[in-house]
């Protein structure tokens, strides 16, 4: 007999003999229903009706609990390089470097209730697959329609909340003044923020803020979020039907390339509009903050 348990937004299992299995996430129902997806950038382009069918999306973004039982269930080894800050020399400008550290280095995993990130695009699709393995149920990341319209919630504004990006901080961890002030510190690096404070410098613990109309938490800002969509320019030929669009992934390409929704806590307010899409690479280690949450498919008898 298999007993299910939920304490602190986490659900536990355990067997007839008491102990436990497996963590699974909390998981909220999204209704069936069809919305414009799309923006005003380019790449978000053009603006088109997608028609879902009904799924279940984790409430959370993906905690380093969650992840730390994988790798000590599977013995499963990550990159041991983060994509980071770092300070601009005359020799290297961009702002950020390849460094060592993991998922559970102290600096990107505070705690473990904070988003799991220096994760790979694979690492998540391998977790995925694990937890259905564990579970019988049918877990796996979202599609880049599939978390658009559970963002938006019904909304079709920049933000689920409406397009004052002024109270950005009360519904994210973005880029904001305390951010911009600890990268400045920390790596020397100069990064606007938006003119409020979330209360937290760099990644914090998941569900700080408000939530969606879904009940959905940190949609916006705290880590990226990987999808199953492969990148293309735009939405030419794009799936309606809410499934991932995954043909001709970066043809050419030297590296493979797929997009990850909602930006991260050193995003600005542009780049969490709900609409924005960024590309990562498949295989390269995290960059400033990627991590995931997952889709229960939702499977009639």
């Amino acid at each position: 007999m298999k007993i299910i348990l939920c304490l602190m937004g986490f659900w536990f299992s355990f067997t007839s003999n008491g102990a436990q299995s497996v963590i699974e996430p909390d998981m909220v129902v999204i209704p069936a229903g069809a919305f414009k997806m799309g923006g005003v950038n380019g790449n978000e382009q053009p603006k088109h009706k997608v028609s879902l069918r009904s799924f279940k999306l984790s409430k959370y973004e993906t905690t380093v609990k969650e992840f730390r039982q994988f790798v000590e269930a599977t013995d499963y080894k990550t990159s041991n390089k983060c994509w980071i800050w770092q300070e601009v020399t005359k020799d290297h400008n961009w702002g950020i470097n390849m460094h060592e550290g993991n998922w559970k280095t102290p600096k990107y995993a505070p705690s473990d209730n904070h988003p799991v990130m220096c994760v790979t695009w694979e690492d998540a699709k391998a977790y995925a697959k694990w937890l259905s393995k564990k579970t019988n149920k049918a877990y796996r990341l979202p599609s880049e329609a599939e978390w658009e319209y559970a963002a938006r919630a019904g909304s079709n504004t920049d933000y689920y909340f409406g397009n004052d990006s002024s109270k950005l901080c009360e519904y994210g961890n973005i880029l904001d003044l305390s951010g911009s002030k600890a990268i400045k510190r920390d790596y020397k690096v100069i990064k606007d923020g938006v003119a409020c404070d979330d209360g937290a410098e760099y990644t914090n613990a998941v569900g700080k803020y408000k939530p969606n109309a879904y009940g959905i938490y940190d949609m916006i800002g705290n880590v990226g979020e990987y999808t199953l969509d492969c990148e293309h320019p735009n939405y030419n030929g794009a799936p309606t039907d809410g499934s991932a669009w995954i043909d001709d992934c970066n043809k050419g390409a030297p590296i493979p390339m797929i997009i990850r929704r909602g930006g991260a806590y050193g995003a600005n307010a542009k780049a969490v509009r709900t609409s924005n899409r960024a590309h990562a690479g498949k295989t390269n280690p995290s960059i400033l903050g990627e991590g995931f949450r997952l889709v229960e498919d939702i499977i009639s008898n």
